[in-house]
């Protein structure tokens, strides 16, 4: 580390070259579908229903660059966006859009050295999630994202078949950022926006649980795991999760050790959430993080680190650039190298 990078964690990004390439690599991914119209461009997977329009400011890198430097970001970590992964495909398919959208992302990126992205990988197949992976590491992503419902609703990440993803994470000590899905199949969340302001944080919750209990965090000791929207309910119900552990009669792992090995972005909005977390997680492992370009995403992420009067500096600085440093992989000619 030649000199401290400020570095966001969680971010959006889905480059312009994935539509504009999309018509000649069609016939490879047939169940993959590209509707443009006045409302907007959306994408439907396997019959499904379409998305969520695309926003354009996921593509908008010079608009990026002039938020984070007027929020005092040197570097991004940028993943894909959720609704594109395309999770319902077939395997072999989802195989060949999870290339496709990576090599529109290092293509896309090629010349930005701001900015440090995150694979895509078919999480619906645990053999093709690895190799894709071991692909995407070779080519230089900085690690890989990845959601919370595998093969879409009814998906868990605890399932034994996609224990060859989770050894090839550990193998390579590649991070894996953990994003909710925008979906996850609850009805009463249709009202009031609730799916962002509430749905997915029991998303992550749920998710995570399962993966604490099947002891994914002890069994994968390397794991570099990272939370969306500071580990979303887990910080505030581990005591439930550890008295349910307790009365498990051995049944299920030890929810507090796995919980230990997470790291967490700092997308909390509060200061007081912030400290909590922090005094549940220790003080190298929450990073900054805005989940940028979205209207939920913080639009000054620093404020909540900088301006709280419990951390001190050499918090504050882990949090803000030494923490990331450790647990991602920046491409070589970050910033910091320049």
């Amino acid at each position: 580390m030649t000199r401290e990078l400020i570095i966001d964690v969680h971010a959006h990004y889905l480059p312009r070259l994935a539509l504009e390439r999309f018509d000649a690599h069609a016939q490879q991914f047939p169940s993959v579908q590209l509707y443009r119209g006045d409302a907007g461009v959306r994408m439907a997977f396997a019959r499904g229903e379409a998305t969520r329009p695309i926003s354009p400011k996921l593509s908008d890198l010079e608009d990026r660059k002039q938020w984070m430097d007027k929020n005092g970001i040197d570097h991004q970590l940028v993943g894909g966006w959720l609704d594109s992964f395309g999770y319902e495909l077939p395997a072999a398919e989802g195989a060949v859009w999870s290339r496709y959208l990576n090599r529109c992302l290092l293509d896309g990126l090629a010349n930005e050295p701001r900015f440090t992205a995150l694979a895509t990988v078919p999480l619906q197949d645990g053999k093709l999630a690895a190799e894709v992976l071991t692909e995407g590491w070779s080519q230089g992503f900085g690690g890989v994202m990845i959601g919370t419902l595998p093969k879409g609703l009814g998906g868990v990440l605890d399932a034994p078949e996609l224990d060859p993803f989770w050894e090839t994470a550990d193998a390579l000590g590649a991070a894996i950022f953990l994003h909710p899905m925008f979906l996850c199949g609850e009805p009463r969340l249709a009202d009031y926006d609730l799916v962002n302001a509430f749905g997915r944080v029991a998303d992550t919750s749920i998710a995570v649980s399962r993966l604490l209990y099947s002891g994914h965090l002890l069994r994968f000791k390397k794991l570099k795991l990272v939370l969306a929207h500071g580990g979303a309910a887990l910080p505030m119900v581990m005591g439930r999760l550890r008295r349910n552990h307790a009365i498990s009669q051995g049944k299920y792992a030890d929810p507090q050790k796995g919980f230990e090995a997470l790291y967490f972005d700092s997308v909390v909005f509060d200061q007081a959430a912030l400290r909590f977390l922090v005094e549940c997680a220790g003080n190298n492992r929450v990073m900054l993080g805005s989940d940028m370009p979205f209207p939920i995403g913080d639009p000054s992420p620093r404020d909540v680190i900088d301006e709280g009067t419990y951390f001190g500096d050499t918090q504050r600085r882990a949090m803000l650039s030494g923490t990331a440093q450790r647990v991602f992989r920046l491409r070589s000619d970050n910033p910091a190298n320049a």
